[in-house]
């Protein structure tokens, strides 16, 4: 048996489901288990978010309400309050993790996410803009999106070699990111207090009055890039052996890693639009999945459902923790993102690695 041979069958898994003859998606046990567990706890949360508070729907009448039997509050509630704004955070959190997974696996990095290339910085400073130049004519969804579109072109440009090399791409992004930064915060401080005061939730990120919208939004690009990432799923497996390998299995490393860093940013971008740049979701959720399941791989779905599960999560905190009346929900995730980090600190110096 060969290297090569020997690298694949150490790499591969157990099973593969295969959709006809051009897409095979890589499945282990761990993470089909992984999956449900995660799953139910995302359903627990989801009831959570319905339910809780004094505006909550009762346990008792949720299913029946869910089902299309809301009435008065309970219609209220779900169709217009929280209905939406949870069904924003679900779709938000699991582009935002997929998002990150494709990053990474093109990176190799555990540090790696959209963030650092400076998505996040230049959505921030479209929204900063389209705020103060042009109140009353650009939302300022669509001024972070295309923030984040001219960010992602800068960067695209500065490298020399569009996304193909993974450390020009991060050099570049930090230049772009502080660029974005120094942008918004000069617009947080020229402006008026009020408009401030709301521009500051949306950069921080916001699911405050999400509207079905904002769910459809990201939802269809979901449904858009997700069969895209199925198809790119085998190729990426493979390229965790590294590019040598890959190439000569004809994995083709160089498009695949320009095609997962496009499909990231789109990801990134339609979270941007509806909920603004929330941090930390897209760095901590592929590393979460892979630390649970303690085996190689991207984690493209598994990394969707934790980014989904600790948003909704990070939501919920948002919506019912009595000390912090109405903080953003990007807040509670740049908390998550800073115990994330410390025990990943933590845990490198224990290794002896810092």
């Amino acid at each position: 048996m060969t290297s090569q041979q020997a690298a694949v069958r150490t790499a591969s898994p157990r099973k593969v489901l295969r959709a006809g003859g051009r897409v095979a998606v890589p499945v282990r046990r761990v993470s089909v288990l992984t999956a449900l567990v995660l799953l139910a706890l995302l359903v627990a949360g989801a009831v959570a978010t319905l339910s809780l508070g004094r505006l909550g729907i009762p346990l008792a009448d949720l299913a029946g309400a869910v089902t299309g039997g809301a009435e008065g509050k309970n219609a209220f509630v779900l169709e217009r309050l929280r209905g939406p704004r949870l069904t924003v955070a679900v779709g938000t959190g699991a582009a935002l993790g997929l998002s990150g997974a494709l990053f990474q696996s093109v990176t190799r990095n555990p540090l790696g996410s959209p963030d650092v290339i400076g998505l996040a910085s230049g959505a921030g400073a479209g929204a900063a803009i389209s705020a103060l130049l042009f109140p009353d004519t650009v939302p300022v969804a669509l001024g972070a999106l295309i923030g984040a579109v001219l960010a992602m072109v800068l960067v695209h440009v500065s490298t020399g070699t569009g996304f193909r090399n993974p450390a020009r791409l991060v050099i570049a992004g930090i230049g772009v990111a502080a660029i974005g930064t120094a942008i918004t915060q000069y617009v947080v401080y020229a402006m008026e207090r009020d408009r401030a005061a709301v521009l500051s939730a949306y950069v921080n990120g916001s699911l405050s009055a999400r509207s079905w919208e904002d769910a459809t939004t990201i939802w269809l690009v979901l449904l858009v890039v997700a069969p895209l990432t199925v198809l790119l799923s085998r190729r990426l497996d493979i390229g965790e052996m590294g590019d040598d390998i890959a190439a000569a299995l004809g994995s083709e490393p160089r498009r695949t890693k320009t095609a997962a860093v496009v499909l990231a940013i789109v990801l990134s971008a339609g979270a941007v639009s509806v909920a603004g740049p929330i941090a930390f979701i897209a760095l901590t959720s592929p590393q979460v999945a892979k630390r649970i399941t303690r085996v190689s791989g991207p984690h493209l779905a598994l990394s969707a459902l934790t980014g989904a599960l600790l948003l909704v999560l990070a939501d919920l905190c948002a919506q019912q923790l009595p000390l912090f009346d109405n903080l953003p929900v990007g807040i509670y995730t740049m908390a998550i993102g800073g115990v994330y980090l410390g025990c990943l600190l933590v845990r490198e110096w224990r290794r002896g690695v810092l």
